[in-house]
């Protein structure tokens, strides 16, 4: 019997869940209607207090809710949240229009890291597939050494270059597994931020820099990241840094 109950209880879970999720989602669709009406209406604030609502809680946005939401916080002049929806859209779709647009931004606002390279573009759509380049990798890995073992049980000879080719190929896999990776990169979220020579709030001041500025991280170090600041390696609080999204297939 109380096997029966504990099955029963699991069904009504599972069945109350089931109902619970087109109902969540007709009310998630409702929010954003609502958002893109208070938009249209050039209610600003209020839209953008209801996006913030459904990509912080509910981790739901479409393309032109970022794009609106950037919009908006320029128009705020909140220029660190408006470059993050701005890269939360380009990890998605990387184009080179956004890529310019941020460009310009930072240039107007003398915010540095946003130059627009052809470089960055390739790096972005590249790592884009990084995922399935790897998989393609493997599966070639498997074919190479499937048929370096049959010929060795069959007691074929394996030439030097096949030897050599077969390793060359595994050292590429390995670099490319291991080291070849998209640097994370965060905003400066707070005014008067001080980066450091070395992570300890005693250390050498390299400078003092406003929010809005785009960094590469190398590394982490307790409360620290360790970043690249006027090409040189630096230090800033973890605190003081919104870390951006990185293209997808480059987790």
């Amino acid at each position: 019997m109380p096997n029966i109950f504990r099955k029963l209880c699991l069904l009504f879970c599972a069945m109350s869940l089931s109902w619970a999720q087109p109902v969540m989602a007709q009310s998630s669709t409702k929010s954003l209607q609502e958002a893109d009406s208070l938009f249209n209406q050039h209610q600003y604030t209020q839209a953008l207090t209801i996006y913030e609502r459904l990509l912080s809680q509910k981790r739901l946005y479409s393309p032109q809710m970022l794009l609106k939401m950037a919009y908006i916080q320029e128009g705020l002049q909140q220029y660190t949240h408006s470059m993050h929806y701005l890269q939360l859209f380009y990890s998605k779709h990387p184009t080179r229009s956004v890529l310019r647009k941020m460009e310009e931004v930072g240039l107007q606002q003398h915010l540095s890291g946003y130059e627009y390279t052809d470089w960055n573009f390739f790096k972005t759509q590249f790592y884009k597939y990084y995922t399935q380049i790897l998989e393609l990798l493997l599966v070639g890995a498997v074919i190479a050494i499937t048929l370096l073992l049959r010929n060795w049980t069959r007691k074929q000879p394996i030439s030097i270059e096949a030897k050599g080719g077969f390793l060359l190929y595994l050292g590429f896999l390995f670099y490319f597994t291991n080291f070849l990776s998209l640097d994370q990169q965060g905003i400066i979220q707070n005014s008067n931020v001080p980066i450091m020579t070395a992570p300890s709030a005693g250390a050498g001041l390299v400078a003092t820099v406003s929010l809005g500025h785009k960094v590469d991280i190398l590394g982490e170090e307790d409360i620290w990241y360790r970043i690249e600041w006027k090409n040189q390696t630096a230090y800033i609080r973890k605190n003081n840094l919104l870390l951006l999204p990185q293209p997808l297939g480059a987790q």
